[in-house]
C-alpha cells in the first residue's frame, strides 16, 4: 500500500524528535557511567569463572548480614542486568534509591525498568517522586511525558513540561541563577521533541525560537530549528540556522553538527523526490556526546 503524505511527515517528525533528543539529553552524564564504574569485590562474593548466580548468591549472602550494603546492592544489580532478569533487578535498585536518595539516576533506572515490566503506574509514581524533588529533571520529564503519550494523554504529555518551563523562568526571575539557563534550554527542546511527536512542527519552531531568545549562546534550539525547518521543505531557510548553530558550538560538536545538517538536508531532498524508501524512515544523527 502506497505511503501516504501525512504517514510520512508523522515519520519525518518521530525522526526530528530522535534527533531532538539527543540535543536534550547531549549535557547529561550517561546514567550508564554513573552506576556501571568498576568496584572492588565484597568479602564473600568470588570472582572469576563463577557463575553469575553464584555472584549473585554471594552478595546476597552479604545483604542479610548488612542490608544497606551499597557495593552489594549495586554488585547485585548489575548481575541481574546482565541476566536481563528484569523484576529482580527491581528490589536491589528500589533499596539503592532509598539508601542514596541525592543519586537520582538510580531511582530514573527504576521508572525505566518498572515502564519495560509494564508497570505503567508504578513508573509514574516513582518520576513524579524525583520531581517532588527536583522539578526541573529532564530525565523524569521525560520519562513521564512518554508515559502519557503511550497511554494517549498528549495534552498531558505537554502540559507537564510547559509547567516545569513556566515555574523554571519564575524562579529565574525571582532568584537570577536560581536556574541555570542550559537547563531551562533543555527543558524547552524537551517541549519541542514533544510537539514533533505529535506532528506539529510549527508549535516546535515556536518554542526553539523561543528557547534561543532565553539562551542565545546555545547552540542547541538553533540546531533543532534548522532540522525541522529542512526536514518540512524549507531547505533554504535552513541553512543559516545550522551555520549558526556550527558557529555557536563547542569545537567538540563543530563535526557533528555539519554531518547533521548534511544528513537532514539530503533526507530533506528525498523527501521532496517522494522516494517512499528513504523518506519513511530518516536515518540516525549522530549522537552528541559529552565530555
Amino acid at each position: 500500500m502506497a505511503t501516504t503524505k501525512t504517514q510520512r511527515n508523522i515519520w519525518v517528525y518521530v525522526g526530528i524528535g530522535a534527533m531532538v533528543s539527543a540535543l536534550v539529553l547531549f549535557s547529561l552524564v550517561p546514567l550508564v557511567m554513573a552506576l556501571w564504574q568498576p568496584r572492588p569485590p565484597v568479602d564473600g562474593v568470588v570472582n572469576g569463572a563463577t557463575s553469575l548466580e553464584s555472584q549473585a548468591l554471594g552478595y546476597q549472602l552479604v545483604l542479610e548480614r548488612e542490608p544497606d550494603n551499597v557495593n552489594a546492592l549495586q554488585g547485585l544489580l548489575e548481575i541481574r542486568l546482565q541476566q536481563k532478569n528484569l523484576p529482580a533487578a527491581i528490589a536491589p535498585l528500589e533499596r539503592l534509591g532509598q539508601i542514596q536518595a541525592d543519586q537520582v539516576q538510580y531511582r530514573i533506572l527504576l521508572a525505566q525498568l518498572k515502564a519495560q515490566l509494564e508497570d505503567n503506574n508504578g513508573a509514574a509514581r516513582v518520576y513524579r517522586e524525583i520531581l517532588n524533588q527536583f522539578p526541573y529533571n529532564i530525565q523524569a520529564l521525560q520519562g513521564l511525558s512518554g508515559l502519557y503519550a503511550e497511554q494517549e494523554r498528549p495534552a498531558e504529555a505537554v502540559a507537564i513540561v510547559q509547567n516545569a518551563i513556566t515555574q523554571a523562568i519564575k524562579s529565574q526571575t525571582t532568584v537570577p541563577g536560581a536556574v541555570p539557563p542550559e537547563q531551562i534550554t533543555s527543558l524547552q527542546l524537551l517541549l519541542g521533541e514533544i510537539y514533533l511527536s505529535q506532528n506539529r512542527p510549527d508549535q516546535a519552531i515556536a518554542i526553539y525560537e523561543a528557547a534561543s531568545k532565553v539562551n542565545s549562546n546555545d547552540f542547541r534550539p538553533v540546531l533543532a530549528q534548522a532540522q525541522v525547518m529542512a526536514q518540512t521543505g524549507k531547505l533554504k531557510e535552513a541553512d543559516p540556522f545550522f551555520q549558526q548553530a556550527i558557529m555557536l558550538a563547542p569545537v567538540q560538536y563543530k563535526d557533528s553538527i555539519k554531518n547533521i545538517a548534511l544528513q537532514v538536508t539530503n533526507q530533506a531532498l528525498a523527501n521532496q523526490n517522494n522516494n517512499p524508501n528513504t523518506a519513511s524512515s530518516p536515518p540516525p544523527a549522530p549522537i552528541l556526546k559529552a565530555d
